[in-house]
């Protein structure tokens, strides 16, 4: 597959990251979208058919595959300013071939107000450190990371995530907000656990999303980090709908939280999740206006959109995520929500993770099965599902295994668990 590599960049154009992440690359994400072209962050690892795959119908004009070529590119770019845009980063692609997110260039209004919806959440400030765990190519560290260097901010990049590096860079580098996965969270207090816990009263902000939050988890991490410091959110790469202080989690467990300013939640009677959001937060799915008009709908209150996620909301509005649609098991007629009953379970004694998922039954269609990390036993889980869960939701078979496979942003494969 050929791509123009010298033609001229004009607005609207799109550009393929695929090195690593640095210092240079949310440089060049910035310079690009102050010029109204859009990067495409992709994982460098990609195999050649799995990038012709991804890229042919989003057509770049370039695709930057060396520290050189990204050289290059910066060279012939405007300093960073007001981004026109979001990066055009590309859905999972576990349905079907990935989509590209495309925001198209924003007015000046617009981008303005694109820019103040993150920096009034997230409070992004001068005197900010943000230490980056996850890899660029993904849309929450990326979009961390350039709301702190857009505040005159600095991004501290420890590399590849292992825990021993990312505690020497809190040490040295004081940072004041983070963003990570679950998964991040649990490796560091582990090996805190083991090495002992640094001095975290740097942080003013960490950010947790990507996937559900064991219990357990959630409470050590609060108990870890300055008071009013730890926050969920819920998003997905097409947009952001809610923001959780985790102290509103402890008053209603499992809440991902409210809507965000500006945006408004609803619910179908099938559980499916909608989202009203403001006209900078628009997208489409590039080449692809079929797929776009499928996510969207009108509203009173102006356009909505989903993604397929399935939850619920309480009287207050606060949002309990029940999971996605296609993760759903129908078994005996009935539907279960994977997420329902991993919150359950999550909060069993000896639980440090839990996958539930459906295996194909001659029975009932589907049977839900467990995959568990952690010491509780089979007996264990037994008398705590039938205390807490209706027979339909209670697994019919337990896995034990030493660490569930997840991508990298933490969302655990389920094609990978034992069938």
């Amino acid at each position: 597959m050929a791509f123009v590599e010298q033609r001229p960049l004009s607005a609207g154009e799109r550009v393929a990251l695929l090195v690593p992440g640095s210092q240079e690359y949310v440089d060049a994400v910035l310079r690009l979208l102050t010029a109204g072209v859009f990067p495409i962050p992709l994982d460098p690892r990609l195999t050649g058919s799995e990038q012709e795959r991804i890229l042919t119908d989003l057509t770049p004009t370039r695709v930057v595959r060396t520290d050189a070529d990204l050289a290059d590119l910066i060279g012939v770019l405007p300093e960073a300013g007001l981004p026109l845009g979001r990066p055009m980063h590309c859905t999972s692609g576990t349905t079907g071939v990935p989509k590209g997110v495309f925001s198209g260039v924003l007015s000046p209004k617009d981008a303005r107000a694109l820019l103040a919806d993150e920096r009034d959440l997230w409070g992004f400030a001068p005197g900010d450190v943000n230490l980056v765990l996850s890899p660029l190519y993904h849309s929450a560290p990326l979009r961390f990371a350039m709301g702190t260097l857009l505040a005159g901010g600095r991004i501290v990049i420890p590399g590849p995530f292992d825990p021993a590096a990312v505690t020497a860079a809190i040490v040295r580098e004081r940072p004041t907000t983070m963003f990570c996965v679950p998964t991040h969270l649990q490796r560091l207090l582990d090996h805190w656990d083991a090495h002992g816990t640094p001095d975290l009263s740097c942080f003013r902000l960490v950010a947790h999303a990507g996937a559900p939050c064991p219990t357990d988890l959630k409470h050590r991490v609060i108990a870890a980090f300055p008071p009013g410091s730890t926050w969920e959110f819920y998003g997905a790469t097409e947009g952001q709908f809610t923001a959780c202080r985790s102290e509103e989690w402890l008053e209603r467990p499992g809440t991902v939280g409210r809507a965000r300013p500006g945006r408004s939640l609803a619910v179908d009677t099938d559980g499916t999740i909608w989202c009203t959001v403001p006209d900078f937060a628009r997208f489409t799915y590039f080449g692809s206006p079929e797929k776009t008009a499928a996510a969207w709908r009108a509203t009173p209150d102006g356009a909505a959109f989903t993604v397929g996620d399935l939850g619920r909301l309480d009287a207050d509005g606060y949002l309990h995520l029940d999971g996605r649609r296609e993760d759903l098991v129908i078994s005996g007629g009935v539907n279960v929500y994977p997420t329902e009953v991993e919150q359950v379970l999550g909060g069993c004694p000896g639980v440090a993770d839990i996958a539930v998922y459906g295996v194909d039954d001659p029975s009932w269609g589907q049977r839900v099965c467990a995959a568990v990390v952690g010491t509780a036993t089979e007996m264990d889980l037994d008398d705590f599902a039938r205390e807490h869960l209706a027979p339909p939701k209670r697994p019919k078979a337990y896995t034990f295994l030493t660490e569930l496979p997840r991508t990298l942003t933490g969302k655990v494969r389920r094609s990978e668990l034992p069938h």
